[in-house]
């Protein structure tokens, strides 16, 4: 099983590809000019703004990453072809036990996300009518648990 490992600059087109191929298979709320509109600010913008972590394949491609910035974990995507191995859960679990996050936030369309983190120990502590663009897109603060709660 591969490492968890950080990737380079050098990976952000990469990063940004498999961003955009998972974006297309799980939030099927997002027009086509909406993926047009985040995917720029993505490559230049959000992949700097975060510590990044990856899992790579066998072949040495990135088939899952996250990007976290204090206690938040500001995003986690899987390749399509690899969703639902646990790939995302061993993300998160790296994430929560050796980060420190206990936050993260989901859009309130993308629900195979939302109880993905309900799954994993987090709930609902807020919610803002659009994301942070004014766009009609609902984001659905989460905050993990207090001790007692079940894990995965």
């Amino acid at each position: 099983m591969s490492e968890i490992v950080r990737p380079s600059v050098c990976d952000y087109d990469e990063l940004t590809d498999l961003w955009e191929a998972s974006v297309r298979a799980t939030h099927d709320f997002l027009a086509e000019e909406d993926i047009r509109f985040f995917k720029p600010l993505v490559r230049n913008q959000y992949l700097d703004a975060v510590s990044l972590f990856v899992i790579r394949g066998n072949e040495g491609r990135i088939l899952a990453f996250m990007g976290i910035r204090e206690d938040m974990l500001e995003m986690l995507f899987v390749h399509p072809g690899v969703q639902r191995t646990g790939l995302g859960r061993r993300l998160l679990h790296y994430a929560v036990q050796c980060r420190g996050i206990s936050k993260v936030d989901v859009n309130e369309q993308n629900e195979n996300a939302l109880c993905f983190y309900e799954r994993m120990g987090f709930e609902v502590t807020g919610r803002n009518a659009t994301d942070a663009f004014g766009k009609p897109f609902p984001i659905l603060h989460m905050s993990l648990k207090s001790e007692g709660s079940s894990r995965e």
